[in-house]
């Protein structure tokens, strides 16, 4: 039988940066609502629970969130002085809190001026200000 410590050692939990999670938030919705940036927020944990991933790496999964492409966190934490940063470092502290059910469980979203190719098939579920919602999985 394997001890506590052998299944801890063999199982490692990796935890989240709350400041990737901010400033994910931060650099696709800081021009949003406070309801735009809390979707943001359920869109990286339904992300999370689809995937088997800590909200940190969802977001910074290759070509997921524009915000990143290209970028570091060193590129963008001056968005940490932003006024919206103190809501974002609330939704990231209290990211397993948030309902998904408040956007449809929805995994995926764009901007209402771009016309992503995966759309056209997607089920819509919530628009939140510039952001329309839809669920994949």
């Amino acid at each position: 039988m394997k001890t506590l410590l052998a299944l801890l050692v063999a199982a490692p939990v990796a935890l989240a940066d709350p400041e990737i999670v901010a400033l994910t938030i931060l650099g696709e919705a800081r021009g949003e609502s406070p309801q735009g940036q809390l979707a943001i927020g359920c869109i990286i944990k339904q992300r999370a629970a689809n995937r088997g991933l800590t909200y940190d790496q969802v977001c910074l999964q290759r070509k997921q969130f524009s915000c990143w492409n290209g970028k570091t966190k060193a590129d963008l934490k001056h968005m940490l002085k932003l006024p919206q940063a103190k809501l974002a470092l609330w939704i990231a502290h209290n990211i397993h809190r948030l309902d998904t059910a408040k956007i449809g469980h929805a995994d995926h979203y764009h901007a209402d001026y771009v016309d992503p190719y995966w759309a056209d098939a997607a089920k819509q579920t919530v628009k939140i200000g510039r952001h329309i919602f839809y669920k994949l999985r």
